[in-house]
């Protein structure tokens, strides 16, 4: 997954900075942990910051599997994700969905649990955060008839 990540920051996919969205130490303990060698030069993401970040990012940990250092990273990673203006996969530079799918029910198994009707993972996060926040965005009591159901559960490009 981290290797897919970096691949789609070397390709300049998505929207993440050079560090993934990680602070320069926990940048170096991913590089040192995962890929001991030089260092490549990532471009910049255009990744605009977002006041809810650290918000996303605690909820994501709050889900967290509890197996590896690398899910506090995947965190972070995500949640700067969550800037980009496309799917969430599209944004983390990610080759498709699926990538995205096994990344968060590896690192996040409880909330991808959650997600019993494969909506699209940007929109299941932030509904999952703002209704845990009391923030309630669809204008419909049920996704069934949200006049947004068309946006959320249909077909990716």
């Amino acid at each position: 997954m981290l290797a897919s990540l970096l691949a789609g920051r070397l390709l300049n996919r998505g929207v993440l900075p050079a560090t993934l969205g990680l602070a320069e130490p926990a940048f170096q303990a991913l590089w040192s942990d995962y890929f001991p060698g030089a260092r490549l030069a990532l471009p910049h993401g255009g990744a605009e910051d977002i006041v809810e970040l650290s918000d996303l990012i605690d909820l994501l940990l709050h889900y967290r599997a509890g197996q590896r250092e690398s899910e506090v990273w995947l965190a972070h990673i995500v949640a700067w994700g969550c800037a980009g203006r496309h799917h969430l996969w599209q944004d983390l530079g990610l080759a498709n969905r699926g990538e995205l799918s096994l990344l968060l029910t590896t690192a996040f198994p409880s909330l991808a649990a959650l997600n019993t009707g494969d909506m699209k993972w940007k929109k299941f996060i932030y509904r999952h955060y703002c209704s845990k926040e009391g923030i309630y965005v669809c204008p419909a009591p049920s996704c069934a008839t949200c006049a947004d159901y068309n946006q959320c559960y249909s077909a990716e490009n």
